[in-house]
């Protein structure tokens, strides 16, 4: 895959173009493209120009960083101070943050360019960007077909070159699963090690904001400058990361240990698992160590997930009431029907399905049998996975079971879709990192993605070695033509 913020950031030094030209093509190109793949739900152009122009600054003072002048794009759960950011969903209509999350600051602060809100499913829940109350995202791969959820906005703007990178959020694969539909590349990095501040929540223990770009180099350089700990963030950890991106390419895999769970290849697609075989015959023909393994716990990985992430949906989304902010219905006679009416009525059915079943595994009666056994289960996962990487250094796996779903997919039901997650909520419930990286395309013409897991805080460990397949070896996903053209 192409890296871009490297090339891009060498032409904005060596002054080939100011960072207030670049963000016009951008600008330009969204205003050409969007109504065609409805990747941005809104655009801060005023704000862009005025970042690039910090931006330029900064380049003229000789400060700038690899990140400096180059426009980007935030899912539209992830607050920016004054920006509409409303989760796609109806009851967030109109809501403007006073205030910026701690990675925009970040990114702000180096001279990122800030374009917009990206679309997603409603409240990051969904593995389409379906449940948008904006509609659907389309794959630049095909527009025929889902982009992935729920960062799928954020995908679809990076591969139809619309945006440099982006932020997304993961709490169950919502940026790996997208990235493998769209044919980039996706972290999500240990929890913990990104500040969640701004970020609206979904399900406070499994969330964890991660980046969406073309090529592992874009997204270490991003890692780096969002990575660290955060005093408005409590769950937030210091370890000390280093530079990833500056030792991406300084060492090969010989020796890698890398295991190979046969749970995460039952019932996949045939031809994601002939492309994932050869990615390990890969790892293993230049030096790596194949180890198998069995990890009969991601079994229960599923159930685990939709009943702590619903619980944790279900307290998180109480404080949409009508009172305070957001959606309010035109008429009710008292306060009990005007929260009533909001959240029918702001609500799309996924989130009320969501919100339900949380209330039901929370309510008296139901708490032992179903969420604290959940927790306990979840305590195992951590355990097992814990002992894994005693044995092994990463685990290699398919992203998704399948390539990107066509639209309006009539043949799933929920329970179906919840399937489609089975290979990345096991990630956010033991809170270790894993990165999506395209190997192949299908018969189909789709992107199929791989991903590479480790334990906490080895995001260093799992990125070089996804830049070594990334740059050695023979990848099927050709780079999108579209968008923005330099």
């Amino acid at each position: 895959m192409r890296e871009l913020i490297t090339p891009l950031s060498q032409m904005l030094k060596n002054k080939e173009i100011s960072s207030v030209e670049l963000t016009e093509k951008y600008i330009a190109a969204i205003e050409a493209d969007n109504k065609k793949y409805n990747a941005y739900v809104s655009t801060t152009f005023d704000k862009a120009l005025e970042n690039a122009k910090f931006a330029d600054a900064m380049l003229a003072s000789g400060k700038a960083t690899a990140l400096t002048g180059i426009p980007m794009t935030l899912k539209d759960n992830i607050c920016s101070d004054g920006d509409l950011t409303t989760c796609c969903s109806k009851i967030l209509e109109g809501f403007r943050p006073y205030y910026d999350s701690t990675v925009w600051n970040k990114l702000k602060a180096q001279g990122a360019v800030m374009l917009g809100k990206t679309n997603m499913d409603e409240f990051a829940m969904g593995s389409t960007s379906e449940t948008s109350c904006y509609g659907a995202p389309l794959n630049p791969r095909n527009v025929n077909h889902v982009t992935g959820g729920s960062s799928g906005g954020g995908a679809s703007a990076v591969c139809a070159n619309l945006a440099a990178y982006a932020l997304g959020s993961d709490t169950g694969g919502s940026v790996r699963q997208p990235a493998s539909f769209c044919g980039i590349v996706g972290l999500k990095p240990t929890y913990g090690a990104v500040s969640r501040y701004g970020l609206i929540a979904y399900g406070s223990s499994l969330d964890q904001i991660g980046v969406l770009a073309n090529s592992v180099k874009d997204t270490a350089l991003v890692f780096d400058t969002i990575s660290g700990v955060d005093a408005n963030d409590q769950t937030s950890v210091d370890f000390n990361f280093g530079n990833i991106a500056d030792t991406l390419g300084q060492s090969d895999v010989k020796g890698l240990k890398i295991g190979v769970a046969k749970e995460y290849f039952e019932g996949i697609n045939p031809e994601l698992k002939e492309a994932i075989d050869g990615a390990i015959k890969f790892y293993e023909d230049n030096g790596a160590e194949i180890i198998d393994i069995s990890l009969p716990v991601l079994k229960q990985a599923l159930p685990v997930y939709y009943i702590i992430a619903c619980a944790e949906a279900s307290s998180n989304l109480g404080r949409y009431d009508g009172i305070r902010y957001g959606y309010r219905p035109e008429s009710f006679n008292d306060v009990e029907e005007m929260i009533l009416k909001t959240r029918t009525e702001g609500f799309g059915d996924e989130v009320k399905r969501r919100i339900m079943l949380g209330t039901y595994v929370l309510s008296s009666g139901y708490y032992d049998a179903y969420y604290k056994k959940a927790c306990l289960l979840r305590e195992n996962l951590i355990a097992d996975f814990d002992d894994i990487f005693n044995t092994c250094d990463i685990l290699i796996a398919p992203t998704a079971p399948n390539t990107a779903f066509e639209l309006d997919y009539s043949g799933a039901s929920p329970v179906e879709m919840y399937l489609s997650d089975i290979a990345t909520v096991p990630i956010n419930i033991t809170g270790v990192p894993a990165i999506s990286v395209p190997i192949k395309n299908d018969s189909k013409g789709l992107p199929i993605g791989m991903q590479l897991i480790g334990k906490k805080f080895s995001e260093k460990t799992i990125m070089n070695a996804a830049y070594f397949y990334e740059k050695n070896a023979e990848n099927g996903v050709a780079d999108f033509e579209g968008g923005v053209t330099l």
